[in-house]
């Protein structure tokens, strides 16, 4: 068993997203990421098989993803899709997300 906190072990950096490996196997990766306002984790996509969730833990922003598409990110919202699908987001407050791949990359 693996307890992590994710508000002790992560804090944030005005220059840059924070970013912390939570947990890391052959069936799953947990990544936290931590934004401060305007932050933002580019629209990307890789070129495996497999889904990413990003679950925002604290904060408001924007998920983004192809062609500038967006959708409001607010703490409990969670956003699945295929790890192939361009994805992304834009912190528009302090931000806490939880990203989990399956399987890992």
């Amino acid at each position: 068993m693996k307890k992590v906190n994710l508000f002790e072990a992560n804090d944030f950096d005005p220059k840059a997203l924070k970013r912390l490996l939570v947990h890391d196997s052959p069936y799953f990766k947990i990544l936290n990421f931590n934004f401060k306002p305007g932050q933002e984790l580019p629209v990307h996509a890789h070129d495996i098989e497999g889904q990413v969730s990003l679950t925002v833990i604290e904060g408001k922003g924007l998920f983004l993803g192809k062609d500038g598409a967006t959708l409001p990110a607010a703490a409990g919202d969670v956003l699945v899709c295929d790890i192939a699908e361009p994805h992304g987001l834009r912190a528009e407050t302090d931000l806490r997300l939880l990203v989990t791949i399956a399987p890992p990359i």
